[in-house]
């Protein structure tokens, strides 16, 4: 058997063709590129001391001998690699999941467009054509002959896009068992390299943005174990994402039929550290994959599948092989295992775990389990948030900590309690569900804001981590009370109570105020040059984060709230279980600043449907080419004016406006455009928006007196009562918007003081375009400024390259993470997913589309799932099933039939509108689009909380 030089420098013999093959033992994690990521995780295992079957890998550099350099040795499959590269990074409409990452300066596959199984097909046919090089042959032959006499060997592909902490690329290549002389093994082998452009693994890398150009397979060859009993083992649950667990599936015979699905394994769930089995689930095992003699294998009916396959020791010992395999790779690993008939345990491949939710922990390392509340779902955001987008939440959450008197010790890190993985925004409320208060208080405000989250709470209140260790109220109001009343929240509640007109009076001043405040301040220094400078925009920005943003919510919240509050007042009066009736008292709310936005827009509709040039312009054109003509100049006056207008009031809103580094409508309004454009096939006039949301405000006025007069019956002082506490509700539950919209006027000046810092740092050659500011945070931009203002040890070059590096590592991050459907609402520090865990165990019924009723009625339509709005195509009646929702949707709202959310409550936003707009909405309903298809016709029924298939 060959053998490199030196194993030193990540195996430099092999990378440079003067090896093809390597003994596995001389194999690291350093070599990827020379023997993909399974061979190079096999070595890593050996090197840990693990038990793994001896074997060779034959290099990459032999598979590029076949394949050649494509355009001079294999045409076909560079025409394919052309195809593939065209849809990943060249011309073509970007898919509709990822509108907004192009418009970050991502590019998105145009995976869709490509006939991926006939591409792949003529890949396969390319390698498997190309003649074989003798000296592949001969390299081969004399490792395996090396092993002994006709020895039997696993054939495995080890690809360099494989195994990787971002995408396991797990079955996606060939294996081959049993195989038995050398010229089974070279058929094997040749068969291993035609399994990298199997459909599955090519449409995979080509979702990922993987070069096809750039990927190439080594091949593994490795002894077979005479084999009892195989499966695999994953050293964290990947289903509750206990960090803690092993689980074990395990059948007699080949692993295959584990790892193939073929079999209903036995189930083993392991505590790796106290080597006792906590569950165990033994499966039919009705049949086995066994090793032929002379080769190959079969599959045979189980000859006795009664009892368990492995052993509590067997089961603990492969636990703790798992876990020195975690410890050694620093991460999760999803093994496969083989014991032998002598009873020895062998490890035949490790790849990590790539489903794991990311573990989170606090920043002041606070001790025992916590568990954390996803913010970033609470306000519907389920796309991962940018860099400067979580830099600037940590400011506003540091400004939001000290007004409660919590100690922080640096504002651009955030307080204590905030923490942030997957690239979503955490909370720990470990503190509030610990004492009496916050368990009283906090699910009930999750009940109307995001039901599910409310759901998981509760379930924490019977785990022994998280007993009640405060049981008065005294630690809170302390913190509370008095900046209450430093904010003048109790003034406004008894202002709204009984000067309403007063209150909303004040109200209308701050905004003003607001509004004026977000302007920048020149100082001397940007007075003289005429321009403010780089550091006065940031340091501006920065100060309305931490002063002045968080100012908002207890000057506008209160009053919301006092709306909702007497809204409930209102259901006691009247007594029993009233929710549907008062629903309807909150239809065609006034004083809601997304309602506005909205009929602004259905207005501008109406005003260019009696525009012929406009209405022909909107109805040939897709959003791209909109936003490119309005960018160039080009919209027919009418349109461009009322666009205009629109924008300069509503501008700032995006979709996923809460991250800064999201373009806003002004920025790009394709968005705006197709909404627009899709409000033209609205023909009946008894449907438009602005003549149903007036019939809604009519019937809401009349619900308010038939509830007035019912409580009249009982005493003239309650009718009253009832009559004032729903009008009152009626003129301030609409307020609910207000906070989050003046938030995001000031994210919007805060992201349009950055973008003049970027295109500063864009001028100066330090980053390659404005946007990049984006992908750094406050710190590293402030330290970039003040290299630029004195003399830079690395100079400004290396300052250039090693941000452009750090921007283009942070841009393909996120990129990856625009691809994960799956975020937890809560999790705990030691990994577990609570709802997760609850689903596992049957706590949900496996099925049902059951959610939170959100808006009264039903509605019977064709379900159109929507991932993300901007370019989104909604017939008018057809029902929305969306992820989550924002402002930045509500414009589809208005020709909506009904709505379906994955997130929610009776009091999240897409509810609050659906009910405005007086369409059936069923919010917090699992897994809602993945579970419901575009075209199925399904019935939502919004007061019972339920979405059936027609």
């Amino acid at each position: 058997m060959q053998h490199p030089e030196s194993s030193q420098g990540g195996g430099t013999a092999a990378a440079s063709g003067a090896d093809l093959v390597v003994d596995l033992r001389r194999l690291s994690a350093g070599m990827l590129a020379e023997v993909g990521g399974k061979a190079a995780n096999l070595g890593e295992l050996m090197s840990a001391g693990l038990p793994v079957p001896e074997g060779f890998c034959l290099t990459t550099e032999a598979y590029r001998l076949v394949t050649g350099v494509p355009d001079a040795v294999n045409p076909e499959l560079a025409a394919v690699q052309a195809a593939l590269r065209m849809a990943q990074g060249g011309p073509g409409q970007p898919d509709s999941a990822a509108p907004e990452a192009t418009a970050l300066g991502i590019p998105a596959p145009d995976i869709p467009a490509l006939d991926i199984p006939a591409l792949a097909a003529k890949a396969r046919a390319a390698v498997v054509s190309a003649p074989l090089p003798p000296e592949v042959s001969a390299a081969v032959e004399r490792a395996y002959g090396q092993m002994g006499p006709d020895v039997p060997v696993a054939v495995r592909s080890s690809a360099t896009a494989e195994d990787l902490p971002f995408a396991s690329f797990a079955g996606q290549q060939d294996t081959y068992l049993n195989v038995v002389g050398a010229v089974a093994v070279l058929e094997a082998v040749r068969n291993c390299w035609a399994s990298l452009w199997t459909d599955r693994a090519t449409t995979y890398r080509a979702s990922l943005g993987i070069d096809p150009a750039e990927v190439a397979l080594a091949v593994v060859v490795q002894r077979m174990v005479d084999v009892e009993t195989a499966g695999v083992l994953f050293t964290a649950n990947p289903v509750s994402g206990r960090r803690n667990e092993a689980v074990i599936d395990a059948s007699p015979g080949l692993g295959e039929a584990v790892v193939s699905g073929a079999v209903n394994p036995d189930h083993f769930v392991v505590d790796p550290a106290a080597g006792r089995v906590v569950e165990r689930r033994q499966g039919d095992k009705k049949i086995a994959v066994l090793a032929v003699p002379g080769g190959g294998t079969h599959t045979v009916a189980a000859a006795d599948h009664a009892g368990f396959c492995l052993t509590d020791r067997q089961a603990a010992d492969l636990a703790r092989l798992g876990l020195k395999a975690e410890q050694h790779f620093g991460a999760p690993q999803d093994l496969e295992w083989a014991i032998s008939r002598g009873g020895a345990l062998w490890l035949t491949q490790s790849r990590p775990i790539t489903t794991l939710y990311p573990v989170l922990r606090r920043r002041d390392g606070a001790p025992g389990t916590r568990a954390f509340l996803c913010f970033s779902l609470a306000q519907g955001l389920t796309r991962p948030i940018t860099p400067m987008g979580r830099a600037a939440i940590r400011q506003i959450a540091s400004s939001v900590a000290r007004t409660a008197k919590i100690p922080v010790a640096d504002p651009r890190e955030g307080p204590p309690a905030y923490a942030d993985a997957g690239q979503r925004i955490f909370i720990d409320f470990t503190t509030p569900i610990r004492s009496t208060v916050g368990r009283a208080i906090l699910p009930r405000v999750f009940d109307v804001m995001e039901a599910r989250s409310a759901t998981v709470m509760r379930r924490l209140f019977d785990d022994p981590s998280f007993a009640i260790t405060l049981r008065t109220p005294l630690p809170l109001l302390r913190r509370i009370l008095p900046a209450a009343a430093r904010a003048g929240v109790p003034e406004a509640v008894l202002r709204g109570i009984f000067r309403p007109q007063a209150a909303l009076r004040r109200l209308d001043r701050f905004t003003r105020d607001f509004e004026a405040a977000l302007e920048l301040d020149l100082g001397a220094t940007a007075q003289a040059a005429g321009v403010p400078s780089a550091r006065d925009r940031l340091a501006h920005a920065e100060g309305l984060l931490q002063r002045r943003l968080f100012t908002i919510v207890p000057a506008i919240l209160p009053l919301a709230a006092l709306g909702f509050g007497l809204l409930a007042v209102a259901g006691k009066l009247l007594g029993g279980n009233r929710w549907e009736d008062l629903q309807g008292v909150l239809r065609g709310l006034p004083n809601n600043v997304t309602t506005d936005m909205d009929l602004e827009l259905w207005r501008l509709a109406a005003a260019i449907r009696d525009d012929p040039g406009s209405r022909a312009f909107l109805a040939g054109k897709d959003t791209a080419a909109l936003a490119a003509a309005h960018r160039d100049g080009g919209l027919p006056p009418r349109l461009e004016a009322g666009l205009s207008r629109f924008l300069d009031r509503y501008g700032h809103r995006a979709v996923a406006e809460i991250d800064v580094g999201m373009p806003r409508w002004s920025d790009d309004p394709a968005h705006i455009l197709g909404v627009l454009a899709n409000y033209l096939r609205l023909e009946d006039p008894d449907l438009a928006p602005d003549v149903q949301f007036s019939n809604a405000a009519e019937a809401a006025e009349a619900q308010v007196e038939r509830l007035a007069a019912e409580a009249g019956a009982r005493g003239r002082l309650r009718g009253a009562l009832v009559r004032a506490a729903l009008r009152r509700a009626r003129l301030f539950a609409g307020l609910r918007e207000l906070p989050k919209y003046q938030l995001v006027l000031g994210l919007a000046e805060v992201r349009r003081q950055l973008q003049h810092v970027g295109a500063d740092l864009e001028a100066a050659g330090t980053l390659d375009q404005a946007e990049d500011i984006f992908f750094l945070d406050f710190a590293e931009v402030n330290e970039v400024l003040d290299m630029a203002a004195g003399p830079s040890p690395n100079g400004p070059g290396q300052t250039g390259e090693r941000l452009r590096a750090l921007v283009a590592e942070r841009r393909a991050d996120y990129d990856r993470e625009l691809g994960r459907r799956h975020i937890p609402r809560v999790l705990l520090s030691d990994g577990t997913e609570p709802e997760a865990a609850q689903t596992a165990a049957g706590g949900i019924a496996e099925g049902a589309l059951t959610g939170s009723p959100a808006s009264a009625g039903t509605v019977t339509g064709v379900a159109r799932v929507i991932l993300d709005p901007v370019g989104a195509h909604l017939e008018p009646g057809e029902i929305l099933v969306a992820p989550s929702t924002d402002p930045g949707w509500t414009p589809l709202f208005l020709t909506a039939g009904g709505l379906v959310m994955e997130m929610g409550g009776a009091n999240s936003h897409g509810a609050v509108v659906a009910r405005e707009y007086g369409i059936p909405a069923v919010v917090g309903v699992p897994d809602a689009t993945g579970r419901i298809s575009t075209g199925q016709e399904i019935t939502v029924d919004g007061g019972a909380g339920t979405v059936v298939p027609a």
